[in-house]
């Protein structure tokens, strides 16, 4: 059993993560970390998990872990990422794992020298409806791919919410616009060439709230919105020259929706509908990356493919400044 530390008691840890290690197969949460020692003892209580630190540090430097898990805001993530993996630990870290793709390098530095996993969470990528999507398409399902178009919206203005201060590296495309981008690359293989976007910011926070977005991918386009501020909303559509997919709730399953897709001929006279009942892809997640942990061939977000996702969302932003098409 591959064991993680988690670093924080943040509320994605104690929703959705830790209780996806604690049913998974091949790993297990050994250590709570919180800066407040009373927090990581509640939690750690919470979970009947064995060990309770009241410092980062001290949990980095114990024999009670293998691995870690990092949910702090994003702006710490590069940080305690290479804190981490010098300590010779394994590591899972939320998305976006940094802010800007040249951040990324000292990451792959990090992992490289200490011979350690480290990647970035994006539990799409472990998710059974968007293997299928790649499966389908590479099968050729609908024929030639010639557009992809996404939507991701919440309504969130909590002055107290992280993701509304820019300080801790909040914003509509590190939190949300992340996953059209990424689920995208992962299904069709394929990385952009060039992107225009409009992005608008919040006048109180000063994050950005919305982000219409048309990237250039050559063969395909993909067009997709994000919203801080709208009305919840997830949809993916990939629509070809001989049917189209539509992902129903793609993201937060949960949340949203029925985990399912639906696959579409040409002239509407047969559809398809795949149903994926409690793929609890978390959970997926945290067994993959534990797998590859311990060296087993596992297809897992490396970090190379992060890099690519960052240098996409860091494209859309400059070209948000400028009219026209900006270079990825």
């Amino acid at each position: 059993m591959l064991r993680f530390g988690i670093l924080s008691t943040a509320k994605i840890g104690r929703e959705l993560v830790v209780p996806a290690i604690q049913d998974a197969e091949n790993c297990v949460v050994t250590a709570i970390a919180s800066r407040d020692l009373s927090k990581a003892r509640a939690m750690a209580d919470r979970f009947s998990v064995p060990h309770a630190f009241g410092s980062y540090e001290d949990m980095l430097a114990s024999d009670v872990i293998d691995a870690v898990y990092i949910p702090l805001p994003t702006s710490q993530h590069v940080e305690w990422t290479i804190k981490a993996a010098d300590a010779g630990k394994h590591v899972l870290c939320e998305k976006p794992i940094a802010l800007n793709a040249s951040e990324i390098g000292a990451l792959i530095e990090a992992r490289d020298r200490n011979k350690v996993l480290v990647s970035e969470a994006y539990m799409v990528t472990y998710s059974p409806v968007w293997h299928k999507v790649r499966s389908l398409l590479q099968e050729g399902a609908i024929g030639k791919l010639r557009h992809v178009q996404g939507a991701f919206t919440y309504y969130n203005r909590d002055a107290g919410n992280m993701r509304n201060m820019p300080e801790l590296g909040g914003g509509g495309l590190p939190d949300i616009g992340v996953y059209p981008t990424i689920s995208t690359r992962f299904v069709t293989g394929k990385e952009p060439i060039r992107v225009q976007a409009d992005t608008d910011r919040d006048p109180d926070f000063g994050t950005d709230i919305y982000s219409s977005v048309r990237a250039d991918f050559g063969d395909f386009e993909l067009s997709f919105y994000i919203s801080t501020q709208l009305a919840a909303r997830q949809v993916m559509v990939f629509h070809g020259d001989k049917g189209f997919i539509e992902v129903k709730s793609p993201f937060n399953a949960d949340r949203y929706g029925a985990e399912e897709l639906e696959l579409t001929n040409q002239n509407h006279s047969q559809s398809q509908l795949f149903r994926f009942q409690d793929a609890r892809q978390y959970k997926l997640e945290a067994e993959a990356f534990s797998r590859a942990a311990k060296g087993e061939a596992e297809e897992v977000v490396t970090l190379e493919s992060s890099v690519n996702n960052q240098k996409l969302i860091d494209a859309i932003y400059r070209a948000s400044e400028k009219d026209g098409w900006e270079t990825v």
